[in-house]
């Protein structure tokens, strides 16, 4: 595959408008009302191509050049490169003929929110129909010139054959012919067998790995446009502050610095900005200085009192106490008073914070009552929406390019820095790119939640669990969008606590309600981190309070292989929004990546003193991942990662290289948080600011070796980007008890083992 760096950003319509007059084949897909899916529409030089609403297009050019729009954010995870790969594939295009354009934000391509690892699983196949139905018409094409029967022709390598006479026709060639022709409903569109597949199911490289490694790509923080200014933004140091007095004076004095601006107040929204004072200069150096000698006082907010060491108790009263039942199976409350033995256990995360290598960043330029940005974003819609109800215009008059971006995790999804930037272009009248630093990044984010969980279980006399009981007690997500909202949502229940897929015959899952302080936001696997801590670790404990080996007793605890139903439980809003029928909740899955991961980690064979293995299994995203991590601890509480092993069934491999790094980098942040990740707070501030208190795991500490397993599957694509996350804290501290028979039950780790 020859890589291709990431082209011009232009609009859809300059590239219909452009694709149609040149006589290119274009073909359209759009989504079809009720949500019924896609259907493909070719676009002719009669058809006026503005009124379309194109999710995705693919064009044939007259010398047989194909372009393919992407309409997903890259972040690393590959989706910018494996959505057009599949387009390709099924339309038997030669890769290094193809060219990859990104979509402006438009929600006339469907959700482009590249969020949730939803955009393999919802668009893979869809993004195949529509390469099949395009050479679905090429050979219809190609059988017409030659007048032949449909049945003899068969497209690939870029071109038509005649398989009884060997002779071929270019796809260019056919392109006149084809725009005549009725494109084939996409539902009816015969997919290639997967080991008809050139790429797809294998390991390719990113479109654009030869711009990343050259320099060349276009980030957030690269963009550029003639006579742009540079803004940092002081923002409140308490989430609910205002500016109370301003002295601009001394960052005016700052060579450079050309501005000082208010942040004007923005229409109510879950991600409208912060608030606070932007210094506007020539240059980033000069606007940091700038910054640095604003003298501003800030208002009171009711967010001063918050302070982790006595929240904490908080979350351990909601978790503690009965709190709203999320899932409920037989008489929890009964079999617990009659277990032979019980067992009661509690699990603490903190709050974290994204840290992406590229900190948000925004270039915003508004004219003639119209607003053009270019920003590194997952959610280019939200950030149209919102800076077009910032400035009081329509969404038609805001136009988003998407850069790449440079890690994400979540916070890239809300498009305050967006925000701020178009503000601050509509006061000043001039280009200005808002960078947010390091420190705005970790002081200022919408952070991931703390929790606390309270677990008890009830064992009979053969070790076997009867009783569980799961609380959760968090800060919601929800408090974004409602300030009100003080209980856990259906859906992060879901994410790891009233989804457990155990044989237990009395299972009960609660959620404790607790208010927020910050801006809670997504991170990569949200509720999945605490969740499956609290679960996993809880497992390992149960196995040896049972004086069971971990192993089995997780197989036994897990049951036969079985579909599970959870609505009968009353569970709601469990699958990720996805059918259950087509991505079930399926114990053999667990079972097959527990069985693959502790084979390949030589489960069971002896290790050296002070040497373990720990287990943990986690399903997320509607992908089953299975993860043995062994520990080596020395005698002064240093703790070293000899090996890692994970074992992945996410449906169709659709590209094992991104899924083996997409673990890979799971794993070390897995670790990092595991480790060291903390964000706290006094008196509403963040206390950390940067890697030196908000630590990263350093090359030594890495893992020596991780080796990925990648389970072969016809199922549909699951989610990989953030599955990879959950099972390692857990793994890695059941491998602590094993090796040293400490329990690890609060994270991060730090200086536990030392004690």
């Amino acid at each position: 595959m020859t890589p291709t760096p990431m082209l011009p950003l232009v609009s859809r319509r300059q590239l219909l408008a452009g694709f149609v007059a040149s006589g290119a084949l274009v073909v359209a897909a759009r989504m079809l009302p009720g949500g019924a899916g896609l259907e493909a529409i070719l676009v002719a030089q009669e058809v006026q191509p503005l009124d379309l609403d194109p999710v995705v297009f693919v064009t044939i050019a007259a010398d047989g050049a194909v372009t393919i729009v992407a309409h997903r954010s890259e972040m690393g995870q590959g989706s910018r490169t494996v959505l057009p790969v599949a387009l390709a594939d099924e339309l038997g295009a030669d890769w290094t003929r193809v060219k990859v354009v990104q979509a402006e934000g438009d929600w006339k391509y469907g959700s482009q929110n590249t969020d949730g690892s939803t955009s393999i699983r919802q668009f893979l196949e869809p993004m195949r129909r529509i390469g099949g139905a395009v050479r679905q018409v090429l050979e219809q094409a190609a059988a017409a010139e030659w007048g032949v029967a449909a049945a003899e022709v068969r497209g690939g390598g870029h071109h038509v054959t005649h398989t009884p006479s060997g002779r071929t026709l270019g796809y260019g060639t056919l392109i006149e012919r084809a725009r005549r022709l009725p494109m084939p409903a996409l539902r009816d569109v015969v997919l290639r067998p997967a080991g008809d597949l050139e790429h797809l199911g294998k390991s390719f490289p990113v479109v654009d790995l030869h711009a990343m490694t050259t320099g060349r790509a276009v980030y957030g923080w690269d963009a550029r446009l003639e006579g742009m200014r540079i803004a940092v933004i002081e923002h409140p140091p308490v989430v609910g502050a205002r500016v109370a007095s301003l002295d601009p004076a001394p960052a005016l004095a700052v060579a450079g610095v050309e501005r000082v601006v208010k942040i004007p107040e923005s229409p109510a929204s879950p991600f409208r900005p912060l608030g606070g004072v932007a210094v506007i200069a020539r240059d980033t150096w000069s606007a940091l200085r700038g910054r640095a000698a604003l003298q501003v006082a800030w208002t009171e907010s009711p967010n001063a009192t918050y302070s982790s060491a006595s929240y904490r108790k908080v979350l351990e009263a909601a978790a503690r106490k009965p709190g709203r039942v999320a899932r409920n199976e037989g008489d929890v409350g009964a079999a617990m008073a009659a277990a032979s033995k019980t067992l009661t256990a509690e699990y603490y995360v903190p709050h974290l914070v994204h840290a992406p290598m590229e900190p948000p960043a925004a270039l915003a330029v508004v004219r003639d009552g119209r607003c053009e940005v270019w920003t590194c974003t997952q959610n280019p819609q939200a950030s149209r929406t919102e800076v077009a109800k910032a400035l009081g215009i329509g969404e038609d008059r805001v136009k988003v390019n998407v850069t790449l971006l440079g890690g994400a995790f979540g916070r890239k999804s809300k498009p305050d820095y967006v925000v701020e930037a178009a503000l601050l272009a509509r006061e000043t009248g001039s280009p200005i790119k808002v960078l947010w630093t390091r420190e705005d990044e970790i002081q200022h984010a919408y952070y991931h939640t703390v929790a606390f969980q309270h677990l008890e279980a009830g064992l009979d006399a053969d070790g076997r669990v009867t009783s569980w009981l799961h609380r959760s007690a968090f800060p919601t997500i929800s408090s974004i969008f409602d300030p009100k909202a003080a209980g856990p949502s259906d859906g992060e229940l879901a994410l790891g606590c009233t989804d457990v897929p155990f044989a237990v015959p009395n299972l009960r899952c609660e959620a404790g309600d607790v208010p927020a302080h910050v801006r809670i936001g997504w991170f990569r696997s949200v509720l999945n981190i605490p969740h499956a801590f609290a679960v996993s670790s809880f497992v390992d404990e149960l196995a040896h309070a049972a004086g069971k080996e971990p192993r089995q007793f997780l197989l036994d605890l897990i049951g036969p292989p079985r579909r599970i139903d959870l609505a009968k439980a009353g569970v709601k809003d469990w699958n990720y929004g996805e059918s259950p029928e087509r991505h079930p909740l399926d114990t053999g899955r667990f079972r097959r990546v527990v069985e693959l991961a502790t084979e390949q980690a030589g489960w069971g064979k002896p290790l050296e003193a002070r040497r373990g293995r720990g287990l943990a299994v986690h399903r997320s995203f509607v992908s089953t991942i299975a993860m043995v991590i062994e520990v080596a601890v020395a005698d002064d509480g240093r703790l070293s990662v000899p090996r890692v092993d994970v074992a992945v069934d996410c449906g169709f491999p659709a590209n094992r290289d991104r899924i083996a790094s997409q673990m890979e980098g799971a794993v070390i942040m897995g670790l990092s948080a595991a480790l060291a990740g903390e964000i706290t707070f006094e008196n509403g501030v963040a206390v950390q600011s940067n890697f030196h208190d908000y630590e990263l795991l350093r090359i030594e500490a890495a893992p020596q070796a991780i080796h990925v397993h990648i389970v072969d599957s016809e199922a549909p694509a699951g989610g990989v980007g953030e599955p990879g996350m959950p099972p390692v804290a857990p793994a890695l501290c059941n491998a602590i008890f094993a090796a040293t028979g400490k329990r690890i039950r609060e994270l991060p780790i730090r200086d536990q083992l030392k004690t």
